[in-house]
């Protein structure tokens, strides 16, 4: 029975590490969990702090101090544009990324300027937000203009996949059916294609060296009266900082990034040969299934609640071992491995319930009957992870009790009143052992074996199998006597106890399907001897001497004498106490001894 529940138990806990595995990976898969692992990449981003502005990418923005000096709304004055290019240019921008739209004519001398400067650069990228179903853009009038002046045209849109719920996190490699703004400017910076299957999915993770100003920043008016190295072999990404644009968004380095800024650290993540990846598909895999089992095998290996430091120890270590690869340049998932180790933790302990917990309930329940409801916890305490009692070694005293005329009152009882009357005596008597603190070690017909001192210890273990078996002979019987007779029996019935100390092998016995405690030793033998010599000395309680010497108070004991004991070579010196009662003559049953 109990292998067959240890298989059902370990069945269910595997089935848990299966279902909870197999549910992370499907939200890891599919968009169940994305929305929650895009935050905690947010979240990891705001851990790992601000890093080292990019030394390749300066951003020269259209801010408040640009509009004040310029006296002038946007749109601004092509001639402006025209002034910023050219000096770019002259202090050595590798590429010029205009994050301005040049759409509609204005005024021949400013439209002719900036195509000038446009030209003249011969580095320019261009943004567009629109296109047509061929890809070709309006600025500059279109694709003829845009060739005229030797410019890349480019998207400044970021698709919904790469911007999930209004948050930058990616870039895509395409917009609009032509390259997007940053892969524009990095190919000219670089002059070779950027590696396409680096954007597979939802685009390239861009790697935000910090929150909204982290990349340097210029004002558009200072531009000319900046040092040229400021600007010397970078890619200078020009267009709106300026809020009242409009043009900020969210990221996952924090709220309110400008656009240029954030094309800046797109451009600078895609220089750096994509220093922020995904993890491979097998070892996010594995991570979940780590997460979804880990908890029910170590289950399936430690009873009781044992197993609670795993899930506890992985909640700790999922996210510090993202964070830590995620600073080293890796994005291991989070969110599908931990919904896979609730799950498995939910699962698990709903078993740990049904079978462990349930387990030990019956435990206590089998125990409660044996030992006081007062240690029964203790007892559980010391059972092992297959809930036996290991063998222990106690200093105890040993309880036998005998009922005299039982076997010759009870042939000629019907099977109910009999079985109705001993279990009348050994409820009353169990319960004074009981009641001492005894262990009721188990029944042999109308006898009883109990225990005190084991299997939790007592200094005090002689003085309370004493105490019990005054009671037991004294008010007990006279109860159960009295019982008897309201059902007919008149010849009152008298018992023989024997009580022996010392030490005693106490523990479970017994096959994986069935189990009794028991406390063995030459202890025990020498109390049941006791007991069976109570019926050839008249007394109804014999009390060893080691008995004796064990109590607190032994001034009520009478010497009986030195009794052969069958078995031992040596004689024992035997007590009583005055008002023990006599049995009656010989006993009806034969001598019950366990087997040592």
């Amino acid at each position: 029975m109990r292998a067959r529940r240890h298989r059902q138990r370990a069945l269910l806990l595997a089935a848990v590490g299966v279902l909870a595995a197999g549910i992370g990976v499907v939200s890891w898969a599919t968009p169940l969990a994305r929305r929650v692992e895009l935050s905690s990449v947010d979240a990891r981003f705001d851990v790992r702090g601000k890093q080292k502005p990019p030394s390749d990418v300066v951003v020269v923005g259209l801010d408040a101090k640009s509009l004040a000096q310029l006296k002038a709304r946007p749109p601004i004055p092509r001639h402006v544009h025209a002034r910023v290019i050219d000096t770019l240019h002259r202090d050595g921008a590798k590429v010029i990324a205009y994050d301005f739209q040049f759409l509609n004519e204005t005024t021949v001398a400013d439209d002719n300027a900036l195509l000038r400067a446009i030209a003249g650069a011969g580095n320019v990228v261009l943004a567009t937000a629109t296109t047509n179903a061929r890809g070709e853009s309006p600025v500059l009038g279109g694709p003829a203009g845009q060739r005229q002046v030797h410019a890349t045209v480019a998207s400044i849109n970021f698709p919904q996949s790469a911007a999930r719920h209004g948050v930058f996190r990616r870039v895509p490699y395409t917009a609009d059916r032509i390259p997007s703004f940053a892969v524009a400017a990095a190919e000219k910076a670089t002059g070779h294609p950027v590696d396409k299957s680096e954007f597979a999915g939802d685009g390239a993770w861009i790697d935000f060296a910090g929150p909204a100003g982290t990349v340097r920043t210029v004002s558009l008016t200072d531009v000319a009266s900046m040092k040229a190295e400021v600007f010397r072999g970078k890619v200078v990404v020009v267009g709106p900082t300026d809020p009242i644009i409009q043009d900020v968004h969210a990221t996952s380095a924090g709220e309110g990034m400008p656009g240029p800024e954030i094309n800046a650290n797109a451009i600078a993540t895609i220089l750096r040969d994509f220093p922020l990846r995904g993890s491979a598909g097998w070892l996010s895999v594995l991570m979940i299934v780590i997460a979804g089992i880990a908890t029910p095998a170590g289950a399936i290996r430690w009873h009781g609640l044992k197993w609670l430091p795993i899930p506890i120890a992985l909640a700790i270590a999922i996210p510090v071992i993202a964070q830590v690869a995620f600073n080293g340049g890796t994005i291991l998932p989070v969110a599908a491995p931990g919904l896979a180790l609730i799950l498995s933790f939910l699962g698990t302990l709903a078993v740990a319930y049904w079978t462990d917990i349930r387990e030990r309930r019956r435990l206590r329940a089998t125990f409660a009957r044996f030992v006081p409801p007062q240690v029964v916890d203790d007892v559980i305490a010391q059972a092992d992870d297959d809930l036996r009692l290991g063998g222990i070694r106690l200093e105890s005293t040993v309880m036998f009790c005998d009922l005299r005329g039982f076997t010759s009152v009870a042939e000629h009882l019907p099977a109910e009143q009999v079985i109705e009357l001993l279990n009348r005596y050994l409820t009353e008597m169990s319960d004074a052992m009981l009641e001492h603190g005894g262990t009721v070690v188990s029944y042999m017909g109308d006898g009883i074996m109990a225990v005190f001192g084991a299997p939790l210890a007592q200094e005090d273990h002689a003085d309370r199998a004493l105490a019990a078996a005054r009671e037991m002979l004294g008010t007990r019987l006279d109860r159960f006597n009295a019982w008897a007779t309201e059902h007919g029996i008149s010849e009152p019935f008298r018992m023989g106890v024997g009580l022996n100390s010392g030490p005693v092998m106490s523990g479970n016995v017994g096959s994986t399907k069935r189990l009794e405690y028991t406390a063995v030793g030459d202890t025990t033998n020498t109390a049941s001897r006791l007991q069976a010599l109570t019926k050839e000395t008249g007394c109804a309680l014999l009390v060893s001497d080691t008995t004796k010497t064990a109590l607190r108070n032994s001034n009520e004991l009478t010497l009986v004498g030195e009794l052969e004991i069958r078995g031992r070579t040596n004689t024992l010196k035997a007590w009583t106490y005055n008002g023990a009662g006599q049995t009656a003559g010989p006993a009806e049953s034969e001598e019950r001894t366990p087997s040592a």
